[in-house]
């Protein structure tokens, strides 16, 4: 499915003297929006004094960045295979960074809700972008595969970094400061993007779904939603129709994927047990790291009543393996081109890339 505007050889790819350049600017995108998904533990504690947020208020401005992300990401991906994936990071980036600002300075708990679903579409259009454009970087497939692996161990790396910089930060600043972070970051990358990312995009990529996108957005909402007015109030009326309403929704947009000619997940990939198995592990991975950053952040300052930066970096080792997994999974097993997980951390635009060695 996946192309680029100007195809170029092996040999041309290895001459070309910026692309390790160009994969540092990539996954300095992928670490800010890995960074953002867990800073914001540390900060909890006191936007909940400042901002006065109900319980399920906290929640949402915790979690609603993530999923957003989550809910977006497959349809960014097939939005950047057509306007361009150079484009689309640009344009994220700059989004990234302006949100940032309504992040940092939000004054009520609706306000910061919704700045951070604004930054999770931004963070959505990313993802996918950064390593769609390595694998247009990297046409030989061990120089692919290390830069894969390079590009998921920054995104576990996120989840280490973002406690310390979120502790240093807290202990000097007010809390609107660990988003500010951000701008100075995009802007070097945007104006080194500009200069050394290729240009690409699929020049036959089909219509791009928006039903599929609005479905698989709603499905992922609706199941949040549900989980969490459960989990707040216990089961309710609101709660089960939430989660229906999503489950409903995710399966619509299975038995849309599974009839269109391209679309914009192929679902037929998880027939492939080491493909499904890792996406699964990947799943397991998140959601564990997840709970435990939020949770361990605040039981942290409030409980052992450490500082924020002590309390960052007692979780540094909590992720430390993450950041080696990542880089051993990066890697193929000896004899082979790729290994299931260069698939499970790849758009899906670039899954059949006539240049993918999977």
């Amino acid at each position: 499915m996946t192309s680029t505007l100007r195809p170029a050889s092996v040999a041309e790819v290895e001459q070309r003297p910026g692309r390790w350049l160009a994969l540092s600017v990539l996954v300095l995108a992928v670490l800010l929006v890995a960074v953002d998904a867990t800073v914001l533990g540390l900060a909890t504690p006191y936007i909940s004094e400042d901002l006065k947020p109900s319980g399920t208020q906290l929640l949402w401005i915790g979690d609603v960045y993530s999923f957003v992300i989550a809910g977006l990401l497959v349809s960014m991906g097939s939005l950047g295979d057509r306007i361009g994936r150079k484009k689309l990071l640009l344009i994220g980036s700059t989004a990234f960074g302006a949100i940032s600002v309504l992040n940092a300075y939000a004054t009520t708990p609706e306000l910061m809700i919704l700045a951070r679903a604004l930054l999770g579409v931004a963070g959505a259009t990313l993802m996918p972008a950064t390593l769609a454009l390595i694998r247009n970087l990297f046409h030989d497939p061990r120089e692919r595969s290390f830069a894969i692996g390079v590009w998921g161990a920054t995104a576990s790396a996120g989840t280490a970094v973002g406690p310390v910089v979120g502790g240093f930060l807290l202990g000097h600043f007010w809390w609107g400061s660990v988003f500010l972070i951000n701008l100075p970051v995009m802007i070097v990358l945007v104006l080194v993007g500009i200069r050394l990312l290729p240009e690409s995009r699929n020049p036959d990529p089909g219509p791009w779904d928006l039903s599929s996108v609005v479905l698989s957005l709603v499905g992922m909402i609706g199941i949040v939603y549900a989980v969490k007015e459960a989990a707040s109030h216990g089961p309710s009326l609101d709660a089960l129709a939430a989660g229906a309403l999503g489950a409903a929704a995710l399966f619509g947009f299975v038995r849309r994927q599974l009839v269109m000619p391209k679309p914009l997940l192929d679902m037929r990939l998880f027939r492939n047990r080491g493909f499904s198995a890792a996406v699964l592990a990947d799943l397991l991975t998140v959601l564990g790291m997840s709970g435990l950053i939020f949770f361990l952040s605040q039981y942290l300052q409030l409980v052992q009543g450490r500082p924020p930066f002590e309390a960052g970096l007692a979780e540094v080792p909590a992720a430390v393996g993450a950041v080696a997994a990542g880089l051993a999974a990066g890697g193929p097993p000896a004899g082979t081109r790729c290994g299931p997980w260069s698939r499970a951390v790849s758009p899906p635009s670039a899954w059949h890339s006539p240049r993918s060695p999977c």
